[in-house]
């Protein structure tokens, strides 16, 4: 029995967890089949189109018209749904794309790097705030964008690595009258040609450039004076070029490939930076949504707490112990305490509708997401005493973890690479170029005994038995190399002034030190956050422990006032007064406690840290699949 427990409830896992593997990343799709391997180079390959449908776990999480939603199943489903992200995962691919073009000789298009932000507080809303939550300056999840690899298209060309393989064929036919008779034997030649060349040409990173090329060419010749007729004529020529000065070495000519490599690097951290962003984003959003709710408790404790007080001056007016201006004076404020629990309300509403577009692909535009109620099922756990690390060793943290500064190192040795074809524009133009060619030559002799020309009293012995046949007998000439050429020269170009080349190296050096200014820039920012981050979760830890010890102060006075109210040594005035301070101080701490969160979630954004915090593996993350199983729905009461 207990054996068969155990497999329902491993079957029961696996229905749950399986269905949640509904996105991935974007691949490209290839040709399969018998030819593929031939076609594959001519074919255009399908990106995977974007899904639109949203994981499973949001219907997991959704009971009786309500969301319930927890801090990990609200990371889980952005990681899982949000556009931002998905948007992200094509980077990488289109990264991949231009390092395949680079390892071809093309030259590079490009890699963007941007990430995007989201509006993920209500505030803005209702005070006119920005109502985002960024990290200062430096700015991982702050700005519109940031990264970013630059392209530059100076320096030597680099030559076409992939190889080339043609073929020419053709056929001909002539009819030339002559005007004279001598030569051919007759006043007009009927000739007609089939031709098929064959050519393959490959060149390589350091620079060097091979042609091999084999020409075929059959003609026939109505001309009574050709010794072959028809005859065959071929050859086969090997050229190779190598550049001495300008465009020779590796380091010259395969710089796009490392730059473009550098630059899916760049792209990878681009995509972990997008993560970041959206998490850090959707956890302050989270806790935003935490605090609205809180609010929107104490204010309706604030209504209660009015209407109580008006429903006591009523009783006390009706009885004659109280005058009548103390029921509209306690209906002012059950008429104010009303207003401002539909305040909260609608920012709790809004804050809802943030993040219902955060968390799904089709955001509100869904019905059955639309009208969902969003509960949060994490409360904010401010501890008695803050943990607080050295400020260096924070620092250092950040150094290591922060994905701006990675991008910068790697954008800078970028920049140091392609430094090396501005170098070689310098150089003159210096190469040598070796030439070998076997000739070949057979056809079907026109005679073959000798014979007396009375023209030229002399005897004409017949053709060369040797080149007598056919295809064969040229083929074989050639692989004999009974007719070789040989050819090797030089060609040198010296630019006088070179202007243009110097003016390039000048301009890309500036880049690179400007890039390393931005560098260092970046660098002394980080610190400045680090310290600036630690600086306000301190405050904002002391600001909640000054918050709750307020609260408690109000409670007890408002306490107090109602019972000498009650004894009638105090007025409905300072009943109302003491209401009102006590709702304020509620809220305050309700404030302070958000604020002491969303402190926590920046210093973790800013330190480079906040996958680790949050355990998110990277790889999940660009698969659009977590592991995780939704939390538990908790138990409803009959």
């Amino acid at each position: 029995m207990k054996r068969l427990q155990s497999g329902i409830a491993v079957l029961c896992v696996m229905l749950l967890v399986a269905p949640m593997a509904t996105a991935q990343a974007p691949t490209v799709r290839k040709g399969s089949g018998f030819l593929s391997g031939f076609t594959h180079p001519y074919t255009w390959d399908e990106v995977t189109p974007a899904n639109f449908s949203n994981s499973s776990r949001l219907d997991a999480l959704i009971r009786a018209g309500n969301l319930y939603l927890s801090l990990q199943d609200a990371i889980a489903l952005a990681l899982e749904n949000n556009l931002d992200i998905q948007l992200q995962r094509y980077a990488p691919l289109n990264a991949q794309a231009s390092l395949l073009r680079a390892q071809a000789g093309g030259p590079l298009r490009g890699v963007q790097s941007n990430i995007s932000t989201m509006t993920t507080s209500a505030l803005s809303q209702i005070t006119g705030g920005t109502g985002q939550f960024n990290m200062v300056s430096s700015g991982g999840g702050g700005g519109g964008s940031t990264g970013g690899t630059i392209i530059s298209a100076t320096g030597t060309s680099i030559p076409t690595l992939d190889p080339s393989f043609y073929v020419q064929g053709s056929l001909g036919h002539s009819t030339s009258p002559m005007t004279n008779s001598f030569t051919v034997g007759t006043n007009y030649v009927v000739s007609s040609s089939r031709s098929l060349n064959y050519g393959f040409t490959q060149s390589f990173k350091t620079g060097t450039s091979v042609d091999l090329n084999w020409s075929n060419l059959r003609a026939f010749s109505s001309s009574s004076r050709s010794d072959f007729n028809p005859f065959i004529n071929a050859t086969a020529n090997l050229t190779i070029t190598q550049p001495l000065l300008r465009g020779f070495g590796i380091a010259v000519n395969n710089r796009n490939i490392r730059i473009a490599r550098n630059s899916l690097k760049v792209s990878d951290l681009a995509f972990k930076q997008q993560v970041i962003a959206t998490v850090s984003a959707v956890m302050a959003g989270y806790w935003d949504l935490v605090s609205f709710n809180e609010m929107v408790r104490v204010r309706q404790q604030a209504l209660e707490v009015a209407q109580k007080l008006y429903e006591d001056n009523k009783k006390q007016v009706e009885i004659g112990t109280l005058a009548p201006i103390e029921i509209v004076r306690a209906e002012a404020e059950v008429a104010s305490a009303e207003q401002q629990l539909v305040n909260a309300q609608t920012q709790m509403l809004q804050q809802e509708n943030l993040l219902k577009n955060a968390l799904s692909k089709t955001g509100i535009g869904s019905p059955v997401l639309a009208d969902v109620h969003i509960i949060p099922t994490d409360r904010i756990q401010v501890p008695e005493q803050e943990k607080i690390e050295p400020v260096q060793d924070l620092v250092s943290q950040a150094m290591q973890n922060r994905v701006e500064i990675a991008q910068g190192r790697l954008n800078i040795d970028s920049a140091k690479i392609g430094l090396a074809g501005s170098k070689s524009q310098l150089l003159p133009v210096l190469g040598l170029q070796a030439s070998f060619a076997n000739n070949a030559l057979a056809g079907v002799p026109t005679r073959t005994e000798s014979y007396f020309d009375p023209g030229s009293g002399t005897v004409i012995p017949p053709p060369d038995p040797f080149f007598w046949g056919g295809w064969g007998s040229a083929i074989g000439q050639l692989f004999k190399r009974n007719f070789p050429d040989y050819s090797i020269g030089f060609y040198l170009s010296v630019p006088l002034r070179n202007r243009s080349a110097k003016a390039d190296i000048i301009m890309d050096q500036v880049n690179l030190r400007q890039a390393e200014i931005r560098q260092q820039q970046l660098m002394n920012e980080v610190r400045v956050d680090v310290r600036n981050a630690l600086t306000a979760l301190q405050q904002a830890s002391a600001a909640y422990k000054a918050a709750v010890k307020a609260r408690t102060l109000q409670e007890q006075t408002l306490d107090a006032e109602q019972k000498k109210y009650a004894l009638g040594v105090s007025t409905v005035f300072l009943v109302i007064q003491a209401q009102r301070d006590l709702a304020q101080a509620r809220s305050q701490e309700v404030s302070a406690e958000s604020q002491y969160a969303k402190a926590k979630v920046n210093l973790d954004q800013v330190l480079g840290r906040t996958l680790e915090v949050n355990d998110i593996s990277i790889e999940e993350a660009m698969n659009g699949q977590v592991s995780k199983p939704p939390s538990p729905l908790p138990v409803l009461q009959q």
